[in-house]
């Protein structure tokens, strides 16, 4: 028979995670793993994260190779052994796929236990890398939550049922985990109709990354499930454009006019607190956030991520600009820690580097709200002057489009949320404050 071991399955490294790609393994076959060591690096639904194990021994057996694309979560990819000599007497031939079958009710992988596997220990010893998120993204007490995994181990399903039954929460705000994507269609529903598909050769397959392929169903959803309210105005630029020379003439300080956006949005969500809100589908009403964090969009050759200003209300702009730097560069280069872009409770998506004057961006659920920043267009319009007579006058204005979950925005709050957003864009020293 095969000596003790343990197969492990793919981890759930996201809320959202149901697949995920082997981008590399750090560990390699017969090497000896501690608690903590890095075993694999795994390409999610969000980014490409690190994967540690939560046991020590060998490493036996790879059973997915790098490279391996669309691994199922719970699938077995590897198997360890706990003595050194054990590592021969796992068969090369030997299949672990179809013997370890994830259970529903964790949402995790589990890491199961086949020969002389120790009792559970009702006392918590470890918590998987999925729990461990969402201890911290929902401000659970890990020591209240009762762990059903292997030796102690507490996993994703033990931390989703706490939050079902409403124990385990700690003093901060309960906050609601982004619903899971809908389950994959069937393949047949993939089939192009004859009508409808290219001539044979006159196209090429792009390969989708589990990012875009996340994006597309999470946009899916939230047109599908989300009443969007679209609200537009024009705002004037000047101050803004003049006040950022000055600090470049004057202070020395660069930064963009994306990132006094952020600041001016930033600002009229904290003066409106109905619109930094979000919707709970399990109480059937809104939520006000306790913080103003954005979600600043930004594209990368894999998708679009968006990491988040936390507090940005708080912050200055020349604070949120090396952040902005800084968070851009991480997700450009995938390396981005899940609560870097996790959460948020607004995003803002700037054309503005490009010939756009207008668009509408699409909800990025459980948020409400998503500011579609065009490009600054001089215009001639009509100004009233010193002596209080009109005359003509060349403006840059800006188009801005708030594209906003109705359950929570209805006119009164999108209008005040505007009100006080023109606000800060014509008297720049309301930044200050």
């Amino acid at each position: 028979g095969l000596p003790p071991h343990m197969v492990i399955g793919m981890p759930a490294l996201s809320p959202t995670m149901n697949q995920g790609n082997i981008t590399k393994w750090r560990k390699q076959e017969g090497d000896k793993i501690e608690v903590g060591d890095v075993i694999c690096e795994i390409e999610t639904d969000k980014a490409t994260l690190e994967f540690e194990t939560l046991e020590e021994g060998y490493l036996a057996k790879i059973l997915v190779p790098e490279g391996s694309k669309d691994v199922q979560v719970g699938q077995p990819i590897y198997v360890t052994v706990e003595e050194s000599d054990d590592i021969e007497k796992i068969p090369a031939d030997t299949s672990f796929g179809g013997d370890h079958k994830e259970d529903e009710s964790s949402g995790s992988a589990a890491q199961t236990v086949e020969v002389d596997a120790a009792e559970q220990s009702p006392v918590m010893s470890r918590i998987s890398p999925a729990a461990k998120m969402l201890i911290k993204e929902h401000g659970l007490n890990a020591s209240l939550l009762k762990a059903s995994g292997p030796r102690g181990t507490l996993l994703k399903g033990d931390v989703l049922a706490a939050l079902k039954s409403g124990t385990a929460l700690s003093s901060a705000k309960e906050k609601t985990a982004p619903a899971a994507p809908s389950p994959q269609p069937a393949r047949d529903s993939q089939v192009h109709s004859q009508t409808t598909s290219p001539k044979s050769g006159t196209f090429e397959d792009i390969t989708n990354t589990q990012i875009r392929k996340v994006i597309a169903k999470r946009l899916l959803e939230s047109k599908q499930t989300t009443p969007h309210l679209y609200l537009s105005k024009d705002v004037i630029l000047d101050p803004l454009l003049a006040f950022r020379n000055e600090l470049k003439e004057q202070h020395g300080v660069k930064v963009s006019v994306n990132d006094i956006v952020i600041k001016a949005v930033a600002l009229a969500l904290r003066n409106v607190p109905e619109a930094n809100a979000y919707w709970d589908n399990l109480k059937e009403e809104a939520q006000k956030c306790d913080s103003v964090d954005i979600s600043i969009a930004v594209a990368t050759e894999k998708g679009l991520m968006t990491p988040i200003i936390r507090n940005a209300d708080q912050k200055t702009i020349s604070a949120i600009s090396s952040e902005v730097k800084q968070l851009a560069e991480k997700a450009r280069a995938g390396k981005l820690a899940p609560n870097e872009f996790q959460g948020g409770t607004f995003s803002i998506s700037n054309l503005g580097m490009y010939p756009v004057d207008h668009f509408c961006a699409i909800i990025n659920p459980p948020q409400a709200g998503i500011l579609a920043v065009g490009r600054g267009n001089k215009v001639v319009e009509p100004v009233m002057d010193n002596d209080g007579t009109e005359k003509a006058a060349v403006v840059t204005k800006m188009m801005l489009t708030l594209s906003a979950d109705h359950r929570i925005f209805d006119g009164q709050v999108g209008g005040k949320f505007f009100t006080e957003l023109a606000l800060n864009f014509s008297d720049i020293r309301r930044l200050l404050l």
